[in-house]
């Protein structure tokens, strides 16, 4: 059995001080192993974005404990945060957030240019994961040239560059249409049967249930349901642990 990457242990975070004020998440306590795809579902506002924020370190618990790949996240500075996002963390968005004035490959080079990878080995590996990902011929060309599917595929590439133990995805497929949207599942899914641990916020059960081994819901900051009765990675029939 893969040990827990992530451990979150009695967390809440309170944006508003009142009383009357309602938790964003509320002494949640969640496991995910390495190498698990995990879907966090919900409507908007039960906590999925604060969840993922959390984990990612840029947000901090009112209350509770964040550990990330052994790193105790909701004890870091500034400075050690953002060495922690380099290090350990991927991170997909729904409008895929890259830069428009730097080209494909500029852009996955960028994370390998802020953890200070030499340049030979940061240009091999960007141009490893646009090959692996099927976007390599648009390495030259500009974001704005890209179907929402190609962009998506290079945020991919982007966030995998440093070699990340946990890539989270944030609506990774809403703003892609039905064919793009399938090519993300499907890379996702690859991903993941690599042995990439995923954390993947999403409004999309079909997404979920295609990408995901285990399926949380969040409603009003609180864990409602979880799937853990799936075998994690290693106990599935006819796999040695």
């Amino acid at each position: 059995m893969n040990a827990p990457i992530i451990r979150i242990r009695g967390v809440s975070r309170t944006y508003d001080r009142s009383d009357a004020a309602r938790p964003a998440l509320a002494g949640l306590d969640l496991e995910v192993r390495a190498g698990e795809a995990l879907a966090v579902l919900g409507r908007s506002g039960s906590g999925k974005s604060t969840l993922l924020n959390l984990i990612a370190g840029l947000d901090r618990p009112s209350e509770g404990t964040v550990e990330v790949d052994g790193v105790a996240v909701h004890g870091l500075g500034e400075a050690a945060l953002a060495e922690f996002r380099r290090r350990r963390i991927g991170m997909v968005f729904q409008f895929f957030n890259l830069l428009d004035d730097l080209n494909v490959e500029d852009n996955v080079l960028l994370p390998a240019q802020l953890a200070g990878m030499r340049r030979e080995p940061a240009r091999a590996r960007a141009d490893e994961l646009l090959e692996r990902l099927g976007v390599a011929r648009h390495a030259r060309a500009f974001p704005g040239r890209l179907s929402g599917g190609e962009r998506q595929r290079v945020a991919v590439a982007r966030a995998l560059m440093n070699r990340p133990p946990v890539l989270l995805a944030d609506e990774p497929t809403g703003a892609l249409d039905t064919t793009s949207a399938a090519d993300v599942r499907d890379l996702l899914r690859g991903l993941n049967a690599e042995g990439q641990t995923i954390v993947l916020v999403t409004h999309d059960t079909g997404l979920a249930d295609s990408c995901a081994d285990r399926t949380i819901e969040l409603l009003d900051g609180r864990l409602v349901r979880d799937s853990a009765a799936v075998p994690a990675p290693g106990e599935r029939s006819g796999v040695d642990a």
